[in-house]
This record gives C-alpha cells, structure tokens and sequence, in this order.
C-alpha cells in the first residue's frame, strides 16, 4: 500500500512546483524603442576632426533584462547603412563589412573608444564601466580619436576610415556575441575644429571693423536618435546651427507635443528628448526645431509604429523580487515534502515488519510451553515409571512385601532371595508392630 501511494505524493508534489511556477515566472518585460544621445562638452554631437575629443552618450529605451548574459557594446566607428538596419548583427550585418568601429580593449582601463554597458545583476557586472538601469537608461563617457581611425577586419586586417568622407558615429549592439535586435542603434555625429561653430564660420563684417559678435548661424541640422520609435515612448534629438544662447522649442506635428524652450549651447547646439503619445497614430511624423530669436527651424521625419498590444494592455513592468523569493520558497517547500514523505514511508514500512515479527514470536511461545507441560504430566513417560516403579520385574518372579516399622530401614530384598528372580519389597505400613 504504502509502495504504491509514494509515486502518487512525489507526482502531486512535482505538480504543484509546476504550478507555482507556472503562475510566478515573469513575462518578458516592455521596453521603450532605444535611442541614444551624444554630447561634448559644449552639448554638441560635434568632435574634432584632428584631436580626441570626450563625449558623453546617454542611451534610453534600451531592453533591460535583470541577471541576464551580456549587455551592450558601445562603440565608435562607421556603418554602411546609416538609416537602416542591415548593418547589425541581428540581420546578418559582419564587422569589417557592414560596419567597423576603433578597437580597444574590453578591461576598465582602455582607452575609452570602447564601452562595456552591463545588465544589472549579470555575473559580468564587475567588469562593465556602467550597469543599465531596470528602465533601460545608461550613461557612459567616451573617447572619439578623431575623424581618421584604422579599424580591423574579420580577418585581422586593417583599414582606414575617414569619418569626412563615411558617416561615423556611436554604435551599440549586443556584448558578448549576443545578438539583440532591441539593442542595435546608430546615432551620428559631425565633426569640426574647435572654436569655429558648427558651420566653421565667422562674422566678417565685425571681424573687419574689430568689434567682437556672436557667432553666425549655420545651416540648421536636426538629427534624430532612431527614425523609428514605438507610440508610448520617446525621440531623441539633437540640432546644430542655432544663435548661441537663443532658445529653441521641439514640437511634434506642429504642436501634438513639445518641449523647451531649450537654451543653444555656445556652438548653437542643443539637445533633448520628445516624448510621443501613447494613442497617436501610427505612420510618418514630423519633429521640428524652432529658434526664437532667430526664427529659423530644422525639420526631420519620424515614423511612429503602434502595437496592438500596447494601445490594449499598460507596459508590463518589471516582476517585483518577492515573486522569485516565493518562486524559490516554494520549489524549497515542495522538495523538502517529498523528502519527509520517502522517510516517512520506509520507517513506516520497518515498524510494521518489527511488528509482523513480534506476532510472529508472541503466537510460537504458547505452543511450545504447552508441548513440555504435556511431557511433564503425561504418565507413559520413562522419567515417570522409572521414578515411580523403579526395576521392573522379571515375569515370573515373586515380589515380597514385609512390614516395616516406623525408623526402621527397608532392606533391599532381592539381596537375600533365594532366587535370583525373587525380590523382597518392604514397605513401613502403620500399625505394623501390632
């Protein structure tokens, strides 16, 4: 009984793990479209052509996944599809054809072109120079070396880019050889000498007349993070050309959203995130930049993608700890029931063999007391006749009773017959001396 009960315990048990963790096991989490902003010092997406130049890049929307293998690589180089996709690795994209980047080493200490962003909780966090937050934002400074770079092939081979004649800027893709799709961005940047503005021109008639003027305004840019982004989330954008120190307002389709006034930067840049409604609908928009003072504007188009899933459901947020902790409790309650139930069951099993045993032993016992009772009493037994009798007589011979008296000792009769077959037997009756 107890045998065939046991591997009906161990399948209720192994059913309940699956379905705690049926229940408890998060869905993937959502996440915003990723987009990067980069900025020098002056706030410009601009390097120096000649000389390194530090930039911070800041990346939002990015696929956070909590323990998870890997991370994101960023990285300076050149794609060759700046406004597509088939240069990641994702869609097949190989370093050294669809895209190159300046190499450097992956330890703390490089020398700062490359960027290891790791997710949090991963067994590499150690080792990365920022941990992405749980809502996909990180912040890394960097190093561009100039507009030259050699980069190498799958091969080991070298070549030169120049980033004045190729469209260069930071990539970012899946580290470790992890190829993630959400991950892979690429967002330009321009290059121009220091000091000269962002369109590298100065006002001749106040150099001529030696009065000191505000640098000239240049061919107004707008450039975007992604040209593609999810409803719900946000564009990032950056825009060069602007009077320094006038403010700047972003809108979307001439006012659906905005932000600023922005202040230009004292290259005439500035930079910022627009933020896109969830219920907006889906197809090609239109960011814009507006300088106040100047009056001039940059314009740039978005497309808009809108999931069914997200207009119907709210983003899934991130499965709170608590649920694992309960996850692991109970998978931890469900494996030490199992274990008390095997023991249960074999020292249930012993007690009941000791106790067939002791049945066993108390049901013999009677059995043989009675089997020497019944030898002890029974009158046909030689111990008996032999006690009581004594030597049995020879057929034929007399035996002689001879009255004894009381204290007198019984004389073997057979001692003095005169026969060899007779016996004289005395026995001390009463009244005997009479």
């Amino acid at each position: 009984m107890t045998g065939s009960r046991l591997p009906g315990r161990l399948a209720a048990a192994a059913a309940s793990v699956a379905l705690v963790a049926g229940i408890l096991l998060p869905l993937s989490a959502a996440h915003a479209a990723a987009g990067v902003v980069v900025t020098n010092a002056q706030g410009a997406a601009t390097a120096d052509p000649d000389y390194a130049t530090e930039m911070t890049v800041r990346g939002s929307g990015f696929q956070s996944i909590a323990n998870g293998f890997g991370g994101v690589y960023v990285l300076f180089g050149w794609v060759d599809d700046p406004r597509g996709t088939s240069w990641t690795p994702s869609s097949g994209g190989l370093v050294g054809t669809d895209f190159r980047y300046v190499p450097d080493s992956e330890s703390q200490d490089n020398q700062g072109f490359q960027r290891f962003v790791a997710f949090p909780g991963s067994e590499t966090e150690g080792a990365a120079h920022a941990v992405m937050a749980a809502d996909g934002s990180w912040t890394v400074s960097m190093v561009v070396p100039g507009a030259v770079f050699e980069s190498r092939d799958r091969s080991g081979n070298n070549s030169s880019v120049d980033c004045r004649e190729v469209t260069c800027g930071i990539i970012t893709i899946g580290a470790h050889g992890v190829k993630n799709a959400n991950n892979e961005t690429f967002t330009p940047i321009t290059f121009a000498a220091a000091g000269t503005g962002a369109a590298g021109t100065t006002d001749a008639a106040a150099a001529a007349t030696g009065t000191e003027a505000a640098p000239a305004i240049g061919a107004l840019r707008l450039g975007l993070a992604s040209t593609s982004v999810d409803a719900g989330t946000s564009v990032a954008f950056t825009g060069q050309g602007f009077t320094p120190g006038e403010q700047v307002v972003a809108t979307l389709d001439n006012g659906l959203v905005s932000v600023g006034p922005l202040a230009a930067g004292a290259q005439g840049e500035v930079a910022g995130v627009l933020p896109v409604p969830r219920d907006v609908r889906g197809g090609t928009h239109l960011v814009t930049l507006t300088g106040a003072a100047s009056g001039g504007t940059a314009e740039a188009q978005v497309t808009i993608v809108v999931s069914d899933t997200l207009i119907a459901t709210p983003a899934t947020q991130e499965t709170p700890m608590w649920l694992f902790v309960v996850l692991a409790s109970s998978i931890v309650l469900a494996l030490v029931l199992i274990v008390t139930s095997v023991i249960v069951s074999i020292r249930r099993a012993a007690r009941r063999g000791r106790a067939a045993r002791r049945v066993k032993s108390a049901s013999a016992a009677p059995i043989a007391a009675g089997a020497e009772k019944e030898a002890a009493t029974d009158p046909t037994s030689a111990t008996g006749i032999d006690e009581i009798a004594g030597p049995v007589a020879a057929p034929g011979a007399a035996t002689t009773v001879s009255p004894v008296a009381p204290g007198a000792q019984v004389a073997h009769a057979g001692a003095e017959a005169s026969g060899p077959d007779s016996e004289t037997l005395a026995l001390s009756l009463p009244g005997a001396e009479r």
